[in-house]
């Protein structure tokens, strides 16, 4: 693809728009970590929350959407769709819990919470294995997706677009932490959205689409493997149920509490609670939070599903892309390489304006990675464990080499890698089973570090039994595996809270103290702490939990309401999308009194 002279102004002009103001924070962050890694805890709502939207926007994230698009239809996206009620659930019962824990990092929490070496021990592995391992593979994909954009338009090697990237991202990551991430992320935001726009415009408006009207007439005459309609936005029940059990029942059913995913994690964590524990307030933790999903699920999916239906047109088989980029390696070809080729299809200045976005959207999300890694891997690991006691400079210093180093080797691992799907499915496989224990953990006091540990090593162990059967020619269904795994593993963990060794009841009394978990979970240990019910009721009376189970459904109606209004009214389809918004707005309503009794 050839880029004019506009396009590279237009590109430039929007980088140093994202990445200027970044230059004037650097200063203050590099102050102390709480700075580097927190803001100093003093981040507002809307700047949170804006960053945890523009961090999930990342540049495998419409590479993913167009792969389930093309091979699931619209209904695919179900499987990130129904995390809507991991999201909204930390909203009422989370978000501020994690606030009044006052934890630098979400891994901190091990030790205020649990006791003992064991809590330790848990904290130290998780420091590594999230902060390095886990998180290199989460970058690695983010970069694939740029690789896979950066061959198409400009015809680069992987380690072309990696140096090209590697250079932008570690700098600013080194040089301004968490609060040059925060403003970057701020404007980032919008520039993403209008170049995704654009591309979805353009892509509808070819001539071989034909606007909506042609797109949803050519697409209801095309049917997929299994009858399967692409248009539907939920799967068919009639004639292809094992798709339907795939994408939807068992995303609704079992994976938005049994997993563990960045971005979606049962009770908050990784970069959500990064923000949440960067809040200045819990009011802010709480309204960064809500602002994130109804942005994530409502204003952003459908720019990204348009593309993805308009492929399907004008690239039907894979072998229609690799004719139409003859240069492209054939590892590469997959259908989430569908998005970036339908960018060929953008005018002069359009295509500078996305290209400007598509580096905005890795540099959010990778600069992201790299703080909160660097957070794990320096204040979770190397300060507590390597070295304590120096100065904040120094830690500071130890976070800059951290980033760099993140960087490095997520770099390396995008050559093991093909697909976003392929990342995707991985990572919710290793994480299965978990996801019960994070969101208990906050509300029964039996649950202990020991049980983190048999949690995560019985998931990852039985994830790579699985593997190991699959080389080995025993083939087990995406979802039977799922299902297995979250047994076996909720089983491990849930009997080792009852005959594994408890939490320290002193450590116990001083979590309840400090952060005012409600419920009858704690009350054990406020008959032990001598606290009465008098003192513990006015401690939770904004913790309200009948109340907050309504704004928790409400939110979700909310959300999936005005999502799919706007896709029935994308299709023409106004009866169901007028439909839809009186559903919406009388969920709004709802969602503004019980926010408004909750903070009463």
């Amino acid at each position: 693809m050839q880029l004019h002279a506009i396009d590279w102004i237009i590109a430039s002009v929007s980088l140093l728009i994202c990445f200027a103001p970044a230059l004037f924070v650097a200063k203050r962050s590099g102050k102390s970590t709480a700075e580097f890694f927190a803001t100093g805890r003093s981040a507002p709502w809307w700047l949170a929350g804006l960053s945890m939207v523009a961090t999930t926007f990342s540049s495998d994230t419409p590479n993913l959407v167009a792969n389930f698009v093309r091979t699931e239809g619209v209904a695919g996206n179900w499987q990130w769709w129904a995390f809507t009620l991991t999201g909204v659930a930390t909203v009422f019962f989370y978000a501020r819990l994690w606030r009044r824990s006052g934890v630098l990092t979400d891994l901190e929490f091990y030790e205020l919470r649990y006791s003992g070496g064991a809590a330790s021990a848990v904290r130290g592995f998780r420091a590594v294995y999230l902060g390095f391992f886990f998180n290199c593979m989460i970058m690695a994909t983010v970069n694939l997706a740029a690789c896979k954009i950066a061959t198409v338009l400009f015809g680069f090697e992987r380690w072309q677009t990696l140096l090209a990237v590697g250079l932008l991202n570690v700098v600013f990551a080194a040089h301004s932490g968490l609060w040059g991430v925060l403003v970057i992320d701020m404007v980032q935001f919008f520039i993403k959205m209008a170049a995704v726009i654009a591309a979805a415009y353009f892509a509808v408006e070819l001539p071989q689409v034909g606007g909506m009207h042609g797109l949803v007439e050519k697409l209801s005459h095309l049917h997929g493997p299994g009858g399967l309609n692409y248009l539907n936005i939920l799967p068919d029940f009639t004639n292809n149920w094992d798709l339907a059990v795939a994408v939807f029942i068992m995303p609704l059913a079992v994976q938005w509490w049994a997993v563990w995913y960045p971005g979606a994690e049962p009770g908050g964590g990784s970069y959500i609670a990064q923000r949440m524990l960067a809040s200045k307030s819990e009011k802010d933790a709480l309204g960064a939070t809500l602002f994130f999903n109804v942005a994530h699920y409502v204003l952003r999916p459908w720019p990204w599903i348009l593309v993805g239906l308009a492929s399907l047109i004008v690239y039907p088989q894979l072998a229609d892309i690799q004719r139409s980029f003859p240069h492209l390696d054939p590892r590469l070809i997959g259908h989430d390489i569908a998005f970036p080729a339908m960018l060929r299809f953008l005018p002069a200045g359009w295509v500078g304006l996305m290209v400007g976005g598509l580096i905005a959207a890795n540099s959010s999300t990778i600069l992201t990675h790299l703080n909160w890694g660097a957070s794990y891997l320096v204040h979770d690991f190397y300060r507590r464990f390597l070295s304590r006691g120096r100065g904040e400079k120094h830690y500071v210093m130890a976070g800059r080499l951290a980033t760099i180093l993140l960087f490095v080797a997520s770099s390396a691992l995008v050559f093991a890698l093909d697909t976003a799907k392929q990342s995707f499915n991985l990572i919710l496989q290793i994480g299965a089973g978990t996801g019960l224990l994070y969101l208990v953990r906050w509300f029964w006091w039996r649950v202990t570090a020991w049980c983190e540990i048999v949690a995560m090593s019985s998931s990852f162990g039985i994830s790579v039994l699985f593997l190991i059967l699959t080389k080995n020619g025993i083939v087990i269904g995406t979802y039977q595996q799922l299902l297995i795994t979250i047994a076996f593993t909720t089983v491990c963990w849930l009997v080792m809270a009852f005959v594994g060794p408890e939490t320290d009841t002193a450590t116990l009394i001083e979590f309840y103290k400090k952060v005012h978990p409600f419920g009858p979970g704690w009350r054990r240990v406020r008959a032990l702490a001598g606290i009465p019910e008098a003192e513990a009721a006015e401690w939770s009376q904004h913790e309200n939990i009948p109340l907050s189970l309504l704004g928790w459904s409400t939110g979700c109606v909310l959300i999936w309401s005005a999502l799919f209004m706007v896709g029935n009214f994308l299709y023409g389809r106004i009866g169901y999308a007028v439909t839809l918004l009186a559903i919406l707005v009388v969920s709004a309503v709802i969602l503004i009194r019980v926010i408004n009794r909750l903070w009463a």
